[in-house]
């Protein structure tokens, strides 16, 4: 099961592409995805509901958050009111480590993305800051990602023996699907989603390759 784990819609404040449309171009350009995230920055999105779309598209839609640490944006899934109370995800600078720990602790699994990435990445903050505890995954494949912030991010990976997704860092329409995540089992739910990614049954991909 391939799904793109990294996605915003309008709901985002930068996001210029609606769900619906997400789900057309899929269908459109016939990209090998099951499903998408929608990884919303510095929020959780209560308020919409997708389940008429994945009816009508044969997609999971899930919806999980994109949040901002001192190291760097960390997307979170399996938000629940506990760990929405935990820390404040609209902050833009909560501790990483507070962030690893209490997602831990509410059932979720928070993982760094574009850790290559100048500034909102965590490779460069980890060489000034040090290393945090508590990581198991990062993302390696970043649709958005310029020249050489994937392989920093692959190296990074190698080196501490982290696992690795991918994520197409879609804000607008075409962009979704560029980079996804394939699993071993077949994921149903958000709760599906935690446990295949807390037990690594799962690598990054590039779809439209093949790989």
């Amino acid at each position: 099961m391939i799904l793109d784990l990294h996605s915003h819609s309008v709901a985002s404040d930068d996001g210029r592409a609606k769900v619906e449309n997400y789900c057309q171009w899929i269908q459109r350009k016939k990209l090998p995805l099951d499903g998408f995230v929608l990884t919303e920055h510095r929020q959780f999105d209560e308020a919409n509901d997708y389940r008429a779309l994945e009816d009508r598209f044969g997609l999971l839609i899930l919806k999980a958050s994109e949040v901002e640490t001192e190291y760097g944006h960390v997307l979170v899934f399996g938000v629940n009111d506990d760990l929405r109370v935990a820390f404040d995800f609209a902050k833009i600078d909560n501790p990483l480590a507070t962030v690893l720990a209490e997602a831990k602790r509410a059932g979720a699994i928070a993982i760094p993305c574009h850790p290559g990435r100048p500034k909102v990445g965590m490779c460069a903050h980890w060489e000034t800051r040090g290393p945090v505890e508590g990581i198991q995954t990062i993302e390696t494949l970043n649709g958005g990602s310029r020249e050489g912030e994937n392989e920093e991010a692959q190296a990074y990976a190698d080196k501490y023996g982290w696992n690795s997704i991918g994520g197409s860092d879609a804000h607008i329409v075409s962009h979704i699907g560029r980079c996804a995540t394939r699993f071993e089992d077949e994921i149903r739910d958000i709760s599906g989603l935690v446990e295949a990614l807390s037990e690594g049954r799962f690598e990054a991909t590039l779809p439209e390759s093949g790989r």
